[in-house]
């Protein structure tokens, strides 16, 4: 028979050991959800830059059909429905039997709008959309915050 000892073992964890572990993974979920979001940013980002693209086919057509490019409005929204009026972003766009774009794309945020500048006189237009990662490439500083809360905007000028 064993005699009882006053070491003994056993097989649960600590408290501090529990806790250690607990802060590690704590720190470790909040880099990968920093991640995730940085991730999601981008690709809005790159959503942005292909709706661009898209307007900016949409946009030839109509000049191909009319001869120029449509005007805007004070908002930056595209004035070429029949008879001058707004084109409502992700809303079809369409002036009598020619549809230029099936859905003219909105900006992946709530709350955030693409922006149509046309210069008649020139006979050119800026598209701009705002971009939410802030060391883009190809993004563009502007100063207006009211419509870019991030000041870097990605821009198409057709000349």
């Amino acid at each position: 028979m064993k005699k009882f000892s006053a070491q003994y073992s056993h097989s649960g964890f600590t408290l501090i050991e529990l806790l250690v572990v607990i802060s590690i993974i704590g720190i470790l979920a909040t880099l990968i959800s920093a991640n995730l979001n940085s991730a999601r940013s981008r690709a809005r980002d790159a959503q942005r830059k292909s709706d661009l693209r898209s307007i900016e086919t949409a946009l030839r057509l109509y000049y191909n059909d009319t001869g120029s490019y449509p005007t805007n409005n004070v908002s930056g929204e595209i004035m070429g429905n029949a008879g001058g009026a707004k084109v409502d972003w992700g809303s079809v766009w369409a002036v009598g039997g020619t549809t230029y774009i099936s859905k003219l794309p909105k900006d992946p945020l709530d709350g955030q709008l693409y922006k149509y500048e046309a210069n008649s006189a020139t006979d050119t237009y800026t598209l701009s959309a705002c971009l939410e990662n802030k060391s883009d490439a190809s993004g563009v500083v502007t100063a207006d915050a009211s419509w870019c809360p991030s000041l870097v905007q990605f821009q198409i000028n057709q000349q």
